[in-house]
């Protein structure tokens, strides 16, 4: 099972008997884990139950049994929040996070979130560069002679392109690190796009985007907001990827400013 951490608001207050109704849920992104979302639930759980997720093949927690797509782990956090007992939630999500965050507000499965915060979240196409079209196409003549061939023999040529000297040049770097099932998770994922989906998100969003974020582009949020029916955009000036860091004491009024409104 996966590492969950939890703060509550008795923590920091012991005399206060009552829990708020509202659990704040913290995902991660891609290569992260909830040790580096710090102080978000840290700062947030001295008014609300917070709940914060290390996903599978992160932080403490084990990689998944086989390669898992977004709807893996959009049954994960349902499970967390059914273990949990939690029936009024929201979820905070970064990067990859934030992708999630939307697969599981649009799949509109009771209980749904109250509302999303989304920390420059991916999920979004962007326009390709050259260089990977290149890539692309490279991989796919490279895969070409042996789609014909019967199984097993097919399947075993296939895994061996997939771990020769050419798979791991046309990989990403992030794709590059991976060993194992992470490899197959690390593509289904990142190859998950939400943009059909986002007419289904009902509840309110607040994108929160760096200025000088090199991971996730200005043109994949207009879209972003764009295809949602209730949603708004702030930028972190001059913030990049991990902007929520540098910029805690903002995000977090942000955050605490959409619970209230809830």
């Amino acid at each position: 099972m996966v590492r969950v951490y939890e703060t509550t608001p008795l923590e920091s207050n012991p005399s206060d008997l009552t829990l708020p109704e509202l659990t704040l849920v913290v995902l991660h992104g891609w290569g992260s884990s909830t040790a580096l979302m710090q102080p978000i639930p840290s700062e947030l759980g001295t008014k609300y139950r917070t709940l914060s997720i290390d996903l599978p093949g992160h932080g403490a927690s084990p990689p998944p049994p086989s390669g898992w797509g977004v709807p893996q782990h959009v049954e994960l956090v349902r499970a967390v929040l059914s273990m949990n007992q939690v029936s009024s939630f929201a979820l905070i999500g970064h990067s990859n996070g934030g992708r999630i965050s939307l697969e599981l507000a649009a799949s509109n499965t009771l209980p749904t979130p109250q509302f999303l915060v989304l920390l420059a979240p991916s999920g979004i196409k962007r326009p390709r560069k050259a260089s990977y079209y290149i890539r692309y196409w490279t991989a796919k003549l490279a895969k070409l002679p042996f789609v014909w061939l019967p199984n097993p023999l097919k399947e075993w040529c296939l895994d061996w392109l997939r771990h020769s000297y050419l798979w791991s040049f046309l990989g990403s770097s992030d794709y590059k690190a991976l060993t194992g099932v992470m490899k197959e998770t690390f593509v289904k994922t990142v190859n998950h796009y939400l943009e059909g989906r986002l007419s289904q998100v009902g509840c309110p969003v607040l994108v929160i985007w760096g200025t000088n974020d090199d991971s996730i582009s200005k043109y994949q949020m207009d879209l972003l907001v764009a295809g949602l029916s209730n949603a708004g955009l702030f930028e972190l000036k001059d913030a990049g990827h991990f902007g929520y860091r540098a910029h805690a004491p903002a995000v977090i009024a942000a955050i605490l400013n959409m619970a209230a409104g809830k």
